[in-house]
This record gives C-alpha cells, sequence and structure tokens, in this order.
C-alpha cells in the first residue's frame, strides 16, 4: 500500500511539474499579429501600442501573401478575403471573430445633400468588385436608390480626394478617410452604409473584417489563443468605452493621421467583438450578396474557429 501510495504521489508531481512548464512554456510565447493600418487596426491597437515589435501593418497588396507564407499567429483582414483563401487551400487560417462591422458612407459637397440626390445621378465607388462595392450596390437598390452611372477608383483615399475636388460629385468613402476630408470642407454631407444594410437586413452592419488564427497555433498553443482573444475582445471593447486611449495609441502606432481624426473616426468605424460562431448567420448573409468574393460559396465548417 505504501509504494502503491509513493507512485501515485510521484505521478501527481510529475503531472504537475508537466502543467506548470507547458504554462510557463505559453507564457513566453510571443504573439506575432498582422492586420491593415486604418479602421481594421483599431481594434488591436491598445495591444499594438504596448509590444509594437510584434505587430506588423499590412497594405492591400500584401494581405494575401500574409495569408500564405503562415508566420503569423493572428491576422485582421476583410473576411471575404480569409475565406476565400481558405476555400482555395491558399490559407490554413481559420476565423476566431468579427471586429469590423462597415466603415462605409456616401457623402457628398451638395448643399442639401439626401440620399434621393443619387436616384438618376452619377456615383463614384472606390474598390470596383470588392465586397465593399458589392455591400454599396446592394443597400442602395435595396432601399429604392437608382443611380444613373456608377464609376471607380482604386480606395478610399481617392474618393476622398474627388469628394473635396468636385463639389457636385457623390462618393463611395470610407473611416477615417471621411473624417478627414470633413477637417478640411465642413460642408460636406454623409449618410452611413451602416443605416442602410439596417433598413435592408435588420442587422447593425455587415461583416467586414475578421481576426484569423493560424491552425498550427491553435494546435500547439490552443491557451495562448484562447488567452489572445480574450484581450482582443477587451481591446474591441475600448473602441466604445475608452475612445480616448484608442485615439491616442491610434496616433502614437501611426495607423491614423492625429488623435482629433481618430476621436471623431472611431465611432463610425464600428469596431465590435463577435466570436466566428456567433457572427455565423451575419456572415452568410453578406456571403450571399455576392458569393463570387467568398469563392462561391458561404464558408464550410471548418473555416470557424471552435465549430465541432
Amino acid at each position: 500500500m505504501k509504494r502503491f501510495r509513493s507512485l501515485v504521489l510521484t505521478v501527481i508531481v510529475i503531472l504537475s511539474i508537466i502543467s506548470m512548464s507547458a504554462m510557463a512554456y505559453a507564457e513566453e510565447y510571443v504573439v506575432k499579429v498582422s492586420s491593415p493600418s486604418g479602421a481594421p487596426g483599431l481594434a488591436l491597437v491598445t495591444l499594438a501600442v504596448q509590444a509594437p515589435e510584434n505587430y506588423t501593418y499590412l497594405t492591400a497588396e500584401t494581405i494575401t501573401a500574409e495569408f500564405s507564407n503562415g508566420t503569423a499567429d493572428f491576422i485582421i483582414a476583410p473576411l471575404n478575403a480569409g475565406a476565400k483563401l481558405y476555400k482555395m487551400g491558399k490559407s490554413n487560417y481559420k476565423l476566431a471573430a468579427v471586429v469590423g462591422w462597415g466603415n462605409l458612407f456616401i457623402a457628398s459637397q451638395r448643399e442639401n445633400f439626401t440620399l434621393d440626390d443619387i436616384n438618376g445621378a452619377e456615383i463614384t465607388m472606390f474598390g470596383e468588385k470588392t465586397i465593399n462595392s458589392s455591400i454599396a450596390k446592394f443597400v442602395l437598390a435595396e432601399n429604392g436608390i437608382e443611380p444613373a452611372n456608377i464609376e471607380y477608383l482604386a480606395g478610399a483615399s481617392n474618393t476622398q480626394k474627388l469628394l473635396l475636388s468636385d463639389a457636385e460629385s457623390i462618393v463611395l468613402t470610407a473611416e477615417p478617410a471621411l473624417t478627414a476630408a470633413r477637417t478640411k470642407n465642413d460642408r460636406i454631407t454623409a449618410y452611413s452604409v451602416n443605416e442602410l444594410y439596417k433598413a435592408a437586413t435588420g442587422h447593425d452592419g455587415f461583416t467586414q473584417a475578421g481576426l484569423f488564427v493560424n491552425a498550427e497555433t491553435i494546435e500547439h498553443y490552443p491557451d495562448v489563443v484562447e488567452d489572445y482573444l480574450e484581450k482582443v475582445k477587451e481591446s474591441c471593447g475600448k473602441c466604445v468605452s475608452d475612445i480616448p486611449a484608442v485615439a491616442e495609441a491610434a496616433a502614437e502606432m501611426e495607423i491614423l493621421p492625429n488623435k482629433k481624426v481618430a476621436m471623431s473616426a472611431i465611432p463610425n468605424c464600428t469596431i465590435r467583438y463577435m466570436s466566428a460562431l456567433d457572427a455565423r448567420e451575419q456572415i452568410e448573409i453578406t456571403a450571399n450578396i455576392d458569393l463570387k468574393q467568398f469563392g462561391g460559396a458561404v464558408p464550410a465548417d471548418d473555416f470557424y474557429y471552435g465549430a465541432k
């Protein structure tokens, strides 16, 4: 009996040492994160400012390569891009959460500008054949608004320049470009695409930016993943509860032009955290607006982190 008790105690001690070693190893693991700057970067900026060496900021041109090389533990990216790459077998990143719910606006300098002015007029959008233009066209159509013509420029900064230079133009733009434009011209009137989306679908914003987690990190460091997701949830919450702190961090990290612009732009960037599984219905609504942007089908079960 004594030998048995001694053996049990030895096993317990060994398991405790292994458990403590695993915890210590997890605590030492440094999470590497990649994200676009601008609105998507706000979700993590209060974390990034604490350890900037662990955060990489991407351009639109480098997002696909970042998914392919698999060096980051987490990536923030357009949700549809991550879904399409996963479906094509060019990414092993699963969707952990939705963090960006739409930062698009329709704006003009026109006097007494209303959405009715778009009927029979020309509107200039950015991102032809992207989910942003698909959403914009969808909400206009669903709300009975029919432009005579749609022109395209490359990005929100391009439509911002047109908005400032042509007093008669009507453009699709996005935060923080809209706030930056308004600091130069207070005659600009803007309408939220999210409000039109809610009128069409009943939901507060579309699933625009996702937080993706590397499948290898999930396999080897599951506790690290869960711990970091809790930190991201808290960081996203500060975009509502502590805007000055987020604005200061955004200015320091240079993902927004300055603190003044950040203070005004952050509420319009619609940053909030929702787990991928909880957001699945809304993801599928967004996907069905333009399935080509999602690789031709709504994401399968294995795309979602935590799916059984």
